[in-house]
This record gives structure tokens, C-alpha cells and sequence, in this order.
């Protein structure tokens, strides 16, 4: 069993709903990442995205295409961020770490190559944005060869046949998008996505994460009540951003930011353990 279907089973039997946080590596500095990540541990969350900047984040709205422009002029890159997810586990063996990010620097560093490094520094799973079931057997064959998850994004306008070619391929969890459009959007429709979700879950049998459109304590609740996991990145980043430029600040104000979500998550999460 993997650590993140471990995770998601320790958690289903407590009761409680995950909380998912994305921050991008080396936003704003890559001294920085490490130790926020620590903190978001200490401050309740059960698994952390972390993204890999790349120059063209084509799902990604403006707060977290500037958090990759500022790890980007930090010279920043994938050999970078796998040692990022090193330094963690030497202090951390226990939480899963999952890459986001896209297909080219992956191709670049070469499937195989990426596959074994990725499991060597400690990572539990991917989820490549541009890399569509139909065209990712090479990658998920060498990802499982180590033991790695591939997560995939469902959408709003995912069909009932697509969820289930996902759920064919996709491992750990699944990821779906609340709202039509990129990373930061707002206007989330509860309903809308408890019904999807619902349609998910009688599909897949795969943990069924909501990120997208989660920025206070109030939607993660709501959305906690239909889904398995409550994924918030803008939100975070853009506290990061406000931060920048006193960034020893960053791991306190973020991890002070996802106590408050994990404190209206549990209030929810009735049978908490």
C-alpha cells in the first residue's frame, strides 16, 4: 500500500476529512520551502502538493503563475525541488508529498530517470496537468514501477465515461476541479459540486479530493462535508506573495492560515477519532 492510500485510510477510519495544501517550491526563496513545509505539517494538514515551476502553467491563475515566476528567477528546477522533498524526509517519513507540475521538464530529465529520483528523494506521487490518460501509459508505467502514484484532474465538465477511463489509470486519489477555469477562481458552487462529486464517487472508488475556488474556512467546511480531501493553493500563496519580502514570516502566517481551516474542517468531521 501506498503512503497516500495508507493516509487516506488512517483517515477515513478517524473520520476526517484531508487537508491539502499547495505551495509552490522555492516561492520566494528556496530556503523557504523546507521549513513551511514542516509548519503546515504542525498546523494539521495530512498531505502537501507541492508544485514545480515551469514557464508556461497553463492551469494556473495569476497568483500562482507570479509564486513560479518568483522560484523561477531563484533558478529553481526539478532536481531542485526532488531535493526540497529530500530535506523533508529526514525529518518527516510520514506525511505523503505529491509533485504538481507539468510535462516538459519531466520529459527533459527523461521518465525513467525522473520515476527513480522522484522515489529516491522521497515522493509519493505526480500529478502532471498536460498529461492525459490516453498519452501517459510510459509515465505511469515507470511512476508504479517505483511505487508512485499518479493522481489526474476531473473537471465540471467531465462526462460520466471520462471519470471512468480516469478511474482506470489514476491511483492515490483523484483531483477534481470545482470551478471551470484556473487555479485562484472564484464563485464556488457548493451544490454543484456535491452532486459532481457524488457522480464521482459512484464511479471511482479512488478518494475524491476538491481543490480550486477554497479560500477561507467557510468553503473548506462546505466542501469537507462531500469530499474526501479539501485542497487550497491561491489562498496560500497569496500569503506567501504578501510575505515575500519577510519571508522568515511565511511558516507562521501560513500554518496560522491552515489551523483556522483545519479547526472549521473538524467541526465538520463529526467522528473525528
Amino acid at each position: 500500500m501506498s503512503r497516500i492510500a495508507a493516509r487516506f485510510e488512517q483517515l477515513r477510519d478517524r473520520g476526517r476529512t484531508a487537508l491539502i495544501p499547495f505551495v509552490t517550491a522555492g516561492d520566494p526563496s528556496p530556503a523557504v520551502t523546507v521549513p513551511l513545509m514542516h509548519a503546515m505539517v504542525a498546523a494539521g494538514v495530512d498531505l502537501i502538493e507541492l508544485g514545480v515551476p515551469f514557464s508556461d502553467p497553463i492551469a494556473d491563475g495569476p497568483v500562482i503563475q507570479r509564486a513560479t515566476e518568483r522560484a523561477l528567477a531563484q533558478g529553481v528546477s526539478l532536481d531542485d525541488v526532488l531535493d526540497m522533498v529530500r530535506q523533508f524526509r529526514e525529518q518527516d517519513t510520514e506525511t505523503p508529498v505529491i509533485l504538481m507540475g507539468y510535462l516538459n521538464p519531466i520529459e527533459v530529465m527523461g521518465y525513467e530517470t525522473f520515476a527513480v529520483a522522484a522515489h529516491g528523494a522521497g515522493l509519493d506521487g505526480a500529478l502532471i496537468v498536460d498529461v492525459p490518460p490516453e498519452e501517459g501509459h510510459a509515465l505511469v508505467a515507470m511512476l508504479k514501477a517505483q511505487g508512485l502514484d499518479l493522481v489526474y484532474l476531473l473537471a465540471p465538465t467531465s462526462t460520466e465515461a471520462r471519470i471512468a477511463r480516469i478511474g482506470e489509470v489514476a491511483s492515490g486519489f483523484v483531483y477534481y476541479v470545482s470551478v471551470k477555469g484556473v487555479t485562484g477562481a472564484g464563485n464556488l458552487d457548493t451544490g454543484a459540486v456535491a452532486e459532481k462529486v457524488s457522480l464521482i464517487k459512484s464511479l471511482i472508488r479512488l478518494p475524491v479530493g476538491v481543490g480550486f475556488g477554497i479560500n477561507n474556512a467557510e468553503t473548506a467546511a462546505t466542501v469537507a462535508r462531500v469530499a474526501d480531501a479539501v485542497i487550497v493553493g491561491s489562498a496560500i500563496v497569496s500569503r506567501i506573495e504578501s510575505l515575500a519580502a519577510t519571508p522568515e514570516r511565511i511558516p507562521e502566517a501560513v500554518a496560522e492560515f491552515l489551523t483556522g481551516l483545519r479547526q472549521a474542517i473538524d467541526e465538520v468531521d463529526t467522528h473525528v477519532a
